[in-house]
């Protein structure tokens, strides 16, 4: 069976790439990289949520795997809520250290483990850091396969859209059920930060 893993957080992009590939593959497995960082309860309530109203015996539970940063990223905005990126901060404000690098890393490690050659990640046309474009990816294949001895495949499906493109041809699917917010108030989202902000601007430019 044709069978990929799909980085998913909460979000737009994650939620309409998981149907996505479910249209291109047999099996597909959601995979969540828990960093410990503040926003990570709503996000997976969120997520758990979405896959259930997708309702497709060839979605997988979702995976959750644990690589904590906090230790790495010590008084950091992720970690403290303090002077989070707001609407009026650059894409770049929300630059993580080595995201990608890590989320495909144990994201390799879970599918070599398990006969899995494809990982799928929900990168944008916009995404401005470094290891969000397409020679990067080519190269993390190429280092994965070779240190794991197994082919691994990194594809970003959704690398030549913007997020209103996304959400439009996802505007059949529940996006109510998505979240991405970089202080949430409990479950909800904060409407104040840079991710809600982007949020609200890709809605409106969609028209959904």
């Amino acid at each position: 069976m044709s069978s990929v893993c799909v980085l998913a957080s909460g979000g737009v992009e994650s939620g309409v790439l998981l149907s996505d590939a479910l249209e291109r593959h047999e099996r597909v497995q959601p995979l969540y990289i828990r960093e410990r960082l503040r926003w990570e309860a709503p996000e997976i309530f969120h997520l758990k949520r979405f896959i259930r109203a997708l309702k497709s015996s060839r979605l997988l539970g979702l995976e959750i795997l644990e690589l904590p940063m906090t230790d790495v990223y010590g008084e950091h905005w992720s970690t403290t809520a303090r002077r989070v990126p707001d609407a009026a901060s650059p894409d770049r404000a929300v630059y993580r250290v080595g995201r990608n690098i890590l989320f495909l890393s144990k994201a390799a490690c879970f599918a070599s483990l398990r006969g899995i050659a494809l990982i799928e990640i929900g990168v944008l046309k916009r995404n401005p850091f470094p290891d969000g474009h397409a020679g990067f990816f080519k190269r993390m294949s190429a280092v994965l396969s070779a240190g794991l001895n197994v082919p691994i495949g990194i594809q970003a499906p959704f690398r030549r859209m913007e997020k209103e493109d996304v959400i439009l041809k996802g505007k059949k699917l529940p996006l109510e059920l998505t979240f991405s917010c970089l202080n949430p108030k409990g479950f909800v989202h904060c409407g104040e930060c840079n991710k809600c902000a982007e949020r609200k601007r890709a809605f409106f430019a969609a028209g959904v």
